[in-house]
């Protein structure tokens, strides 16, 4: 159970936001490093935020530049190679009220983010538009696959890979058959395109492209639970394999790499708003691997009036909940909590950690 502070919830109802972790160094000698959680909301108008863990403070970015204003951005990926945080693709649809006959627009745009010279950047675009597709880092380059746009609404097959140093994307060999909806993970030197019928029996298995051969390959019965129940697995040292699975609670597993099998480690603790009698549970939110902990960020709760009329408030969570996965049982604990007026549904969220030589 997580009690928490009246403070931030001021004047947060029906407030959504974007939120990037970035961190200032303030060291000019020795070592540069940087160490980053980059997180967007709904209703945030293309706004980034982004905090340091190692202040413990949260700071907003400049405004990444938009499709057009007003237009709301989903489908994108986001990911951090090269000690840049990238915005990659995704679909621009206009709100009903203000551009009511417009379509969707399908982008193959990227968008580069230097948090040390905190400015963006276009940079090359994808060779196909697509949204809702799979993308990860693998030895510093970027791979994407799949997803759908205009054209191929059943899904994609194409994939290609993005070289941060030469600023130039290259088809890849495509997959074996269309995916849609799709997720993509770094493992084992591998990139992985987890389809959303993972769990099901007609699509139990996930395409993995092995960039020594550029070839692709089918693995059987690795991921075991439907996105649609899972939220986006994270690899944290020596190859352990982190997930939160909510069937009717929030439970965080890890993947025995020898056995094979998932199990338990703990779960994402309830919420206590501050005059609220019940425990809540929280949904939306993020979910993230930083400097060996695991990271739950903002969300949303449910607040039911207690008359019993059945009326409710929605509850944007500025929340930032923190763990060490290793500790048994799980130790949770609050970070300075996202800065006004960030909180609420995570439609992204990425970590960057990178040290190099002066």
């Amino acid at each position: 159970m997580l009690k928490l502070d009246p403070l931030p919830f001021i004047s947060l109802i029906q407030n959504r936001y974007v939120i990037l972790i970035f961190r200032e160094s303030t060291e000019e000698q020795s070592i540069i490093s940087g160490t980053w959680l980059f997180v967007l909301t709904e209703r945030s108008n293309n706004q980034w935020v982004a905090y340091d863990p190692e202040a413990n403070r949260w700071h907003p970015l400049p405004r990444a530049r938009a499709f057009q204003d007003g237009w709301h951005h989903s489908g994108f990926a986001c990911v951090c190679v090269s000690s840049c945080f990238l915005v990659i693709g995704g679909c621009y649809a206009p709100s009903v009220s203000s551009f009511p006959h417009q379509k969707p627009v399908v982008t193959r745009d990227v968008m580069r983010f230097d948090p040390f010279k905190k400015e963006w950047r276009l940079v090359a675009g994808m060779l196909t538009p697509r949204t809702h597709f799979a993308c990860t880092a693998v030895s510093g380059k970027v791979y994407v696959a799949g997803g759908r746009n205009l054209t191929h609404s059943g899904g994609i097959t194409s994939a290609e890979v993005y070289d941060p140093v030469a600023d130039r994307w290259q088809e890849l060999p495509a997959m074996t058959r269309p995916q849609m909806d799709c997720s993509g993970l770094s493992y084992r030197g591998s990139f992985h395109v987890l389809s959303d019928q993972v769990g099901f029996a007609e699509q139990n298995s996930s395409e993995v492209f092995n960039p020594s051969d550029m070839s692709w390959s089918t693995l059987e019965d690795i991921w075991t639970f439907s996105r649609a129940m899972q939220f986006a697995v994270q690899v944290m040292k020596n190859d352990r394999l982190y997930t939160i699975v909510d069937w009717g609670e929030s439970l965080i597993k890890t993947r025995d790499t020898d056995e094979g099998e998932w199990y338990n480690v703990g779960s994402v603790p309830s919420v206590v708003l501050p005059d609220h009698p019940r425990e809540l549970e929280a949904f939306g939110y993020g979910f993230a691997a930083l400097r060996d902990e695991l990271y739950v960020i903002g969300g949303k709760v449910l607040k039911w009036e207690e008359s019993g009329v059945g009326r409710f408030d929605i509850v944007r969570l500025p929340v930032v909940r923190v763990c060490n996965p290793l500790d048994r049982p799980l130790n949770w604990r609050e970070t300075r909590p996202m800065c006004f007026p960030a909180g609420g549904s995570i439609t992204g969220c990425v970590s960057l950690e990178e040290y190099s030589p002066p």
